[in-house]
């Protein structure tokens, strides 16, 4: 009997390869992992009509609409949770996310309050216009329920105007 190989077969040893070539087509073929990117949250949704009419969606499901001064409706939903809008091309979204600067945010993204007391009417907020003790009350009472964006920029919040 004959011992070794005694054919070309496929033995069990590796093929000499570049390891730096197959790394580099490999990512060429598949493409690298990619980073995964924080999810930009809403923070405030509104659009500028034609007329200068602003339109402003609150909360998910709140369907705002204006006939504008050229007779088009322009309608806006979905507050913080998502933007449906119309699309005749000539308005402008105003909507703000957790990428934009603090000092825009600030201005920009609201809070609904019922009072100190709980029994006054519901009313909405900047965040810019919130008195530190309700901001306070809000981020020790609220962060199981709330936002979490809208939690860290109250806590931005708190930071800013210990800061200026």
């Amino acid at each position: 009997m004959a011992t070794g190989q005694t054919h070309g077969g496929k033995g069990s040893a590796a093929r000499p390869t570049d390891k730096k070539k197959y790394e580099d087509n490999y990512d060429a073929i598949f493409g690298k992992k990619k980073e995964k990117k924080e999810k930009l949250a809403i923070l405030n949704s509104r659009m500028r009509t034609p007329d200068g009419t602003i339109l402003e969606s609150i909360h998910r499901h709140d369907y705002v609409t204006h006939t504008d001064a050229n007779g088009k409706t322009y309608m806006l939903d979905g507050g913080c949770a998502y933007v449906r809008c119309s699309a005749h091309g000539d308005e402008e979204l105003l909507t703000i996310y957790t990428d934009y600067p603090h000092e825009v945010i600030r201005l920009h993204a609201k809070w609904g309050t019922y009072g100190k007391e709980g029994d006054e009417p519901l009313k909405y907020v900047t965040i810019a216009g919130l008195n530190p003790y309700h901001l306070r009350a809000i981020l020790d009472t609220q962060q199981k329920t709330m936002n979490p964006a809208m939690y860290k920029v109250m806590q931005d919040e708190l930071e800013y105007r210990n800061e200026n």
